[in-house]
C-alpha cells in the first residue's frame, strides 16, 4: 500500500488571485497534500514569482501549463493531482492536459466557459483513469451532508417545494471598470461564459439544491437581468424550476443585491416535513416534522447523523465554516485519489462532485440565458 501525501500541482492561482490560496489551504488542512509544483500564472514571470512565493522549488515551477502536464507525467515523483483555479475559459483546455496523462484533476466551478466545451471535458474525463472532483464546496459543509441524509431517508416525505438563493452585492457599481481582476474576468463573457452571476453563484445554487434533494431538473424558466449599466453579462435572476416527480422550485442570485455578502440559503418543503439552511450559519439546520414545534439541528450535536459527523472535525459549538466546508471536498477527494493509487474500490461513503455535476451546471446556465432571451420561455434541459 503506498503511504504519504499526495503530491499536489496547481495551475493559477498565483498573486492577487483569490480562490487559489483557498484551494491551497483547504488542501492543507487536513495534511492530506503537499504542493509540489505550480503553473501559477499565465505570465511566465509573474508564475515563476509565485512559486517562490510559495517556496515551490525552482525546477518545478513552469511558465505555462502544458509545459507542466509534460515534465510531471515524466518525473518519477511527479505530481498525482493537479487543482485547477484559473477563469472558467481555461478549465477545460488546462484539464484535458492532465486528463490524458492520468493525472487526477481537482477543478474549479463552473465546469467550463461554454457547453461546447463541457462535453468535450466529459468525454476527456470518461476516457482518463483519472479522477475528476469540481469544487463545489458548499456540498462540504457537514449540515449539508445531514439535510441530504434527512431527506435520502424519506423523513420529509414527498417533496414539494424547494426554494434556494444566492445573493450578494460587491458586483453592485460598475467595479470591472476600475481594474479589479476579479471582477474584470468574472464580468468578460469570453472568459466567464455567457452566464454572469448566474455562472458565479447560480450554479453554486443550483449544485446545491440539486445534491441536498437529489431531485433531477426537468424544465426552468428565466428572467435575467443586467443592473449595472453597460456590464456584459447578467447580475441578477429570477429561475422558475420544475423537477421531475412533480416538485416545483425557485432560485435567485444576485451580486447587486445591496446588503447581502455571501447569502447561500436552501429551504425544501415535503409532506411530512420542511428543512432550512443558511450558508452564513452553516453550523445549524432547521427541521420542522409536520405537526410539531421547528427544531434546531448542530453539527455534531443531539439528532445530527453519521453524514454530518464524518465530515466534522471538532466538537459542537465550535464553529466550523467556509474552508472547513472547502477541505472537506479535498478530504473527500484524498480517499478517492488513495483508493485509486492503493487498487481499492473508492468507499461509497466518499462524495465530492464530479465532471457530469459540472455539465448539468453548464446546461442550467445555457437554458437560463436561453429562456431569459425567448422572454422567459419554458425551457427543457
Amino acid at each position: 500500500m503506498a503511504a504519504g501525501k499526495i503530491r499536489l500541482g496547481m495551475v493559477g492561482g498565483g498573486r492577487d488571485a483569490f480562490i487559489g490560496a483557498v484551494h491551497r489551504i483547504a488542501a492543507r488542512m487536513d495534511d492530506h497534500y503537499e504542493l509540489v509544483a505550480g503553473a501559477l500564472s499565465s505570465t511566465e514571470e509573474k508564475a515563476l514569482a509565485s512559486a517562490a512565493d510559495l517556496g515551490i522549488d525552482p525546477k518545478r515551477a513552469y511558465g505555462d501549463y502544458r509545459q507542466m502536464a509534460i515534465r510531471e507525467a515524466r518525473l518519477k515523483d511527479g505530481i498525482e493531482a493537479v487543482a485547477i483555479v484559473t477563469p472558467n475559459h481555461m478549465h477545460a483546455p488546462a484539464a484535458k492536459e492532465f486528463l490524458r496523462r492520468n493525472i487526477h484533476v481537482i477543478c474549479d466551478k463552473p465546469l467550463t466557459a461554454t457547453l461546447l466545451e463541457a462535453k468535450s471535458l466529459v468525454r476527456a474525463a470518461e476516457r482518463s483513469d483519472a479522477l475528476f472532483v469540481l469544487t463545489h464546496n458548499y456540498t462540504g459543509y457537514p449540515m449539508v451532508r445531514h439535510a441530504r441524509e434527512v431527506i435520502a431517508n424519506g423523513d420529509l416525505g414527498d417533496l414539494r417545494v424547494v426554494q434556494v438563493e444566492y445573493a450578494q452585492d460587491w458586483l453592485a457599481t460598475p467595479l470591472e471598470n476600475t481594474g479589479q481582476k476579479q471582477a474584470e474576468w468574472r464580468t468578460d463573457p469570453k472568459r466567464t461564459g455567457a452566464g454572469g452571476a448566474t455562472g458565479d453563484i447560480g450554479t453554486h445554487a443550483y449544485n446545491l439544491a440539486s445534491f441536498v434533494t437529489g431531485l433531477k431538473l426537468e424544465s426552468l424558466c428565466a428572467d435575467l437581468d443586467r443592473f449595472v449599466e453597460g456590464r456584459k453579462v447578467d447580475d441578477n435572476a429570477h429561475v422558475m424550476l420544475r423537477f421531475a416527480g412533480g416538485a416545483k422550485g425557485m432560485l435567485w442570485c444576485s451580486q447587486v443585491a445591496l446588503g447581502n455578502e455571501n447569502s447561500l440559503t436552501l429551504r425544501v418543503y415535503g409532506t411530512n416535513g420542511g428543512l432550512e439552511w443558511s450558508q452564513e450559519e452553516p453550523n445549524r439546520l432547521w427541521y420542522t416534522p409536520i405537526g410539531e414545534p421547528k427544531r434546531l439541528i448542530t453539527r455534531n450535536g443531539a439528532g445530527s447523523g453519521s453524514a454530518a459527523a464524518r465530515l466534522s472535525r471538532v466538537p459542537p459549538g465550535h464553529p466550523e465554516g467556509y474552508l472547513e466546508g472547502f477541505a472537506n471536498i479535498y478530504a473527500e477527494a484524498a480517499e478517492a485519489i488513495r483508493a485509486k493509487r492503493d487498487g481499492r474500490k473508492i468507499s461509497g461513503d466518499v462524495v465530492f462532485p464530479t465532471v457530469h455535476d459540472g455539465l448539468a451546471g453548464v446546461v442550467f446556465v445555457n437554458a437560463c440565458v436561453k429562456s431569459s432571451r425567448s422572454r422567459g420561455g419554458w425551457v427543457n434541459v
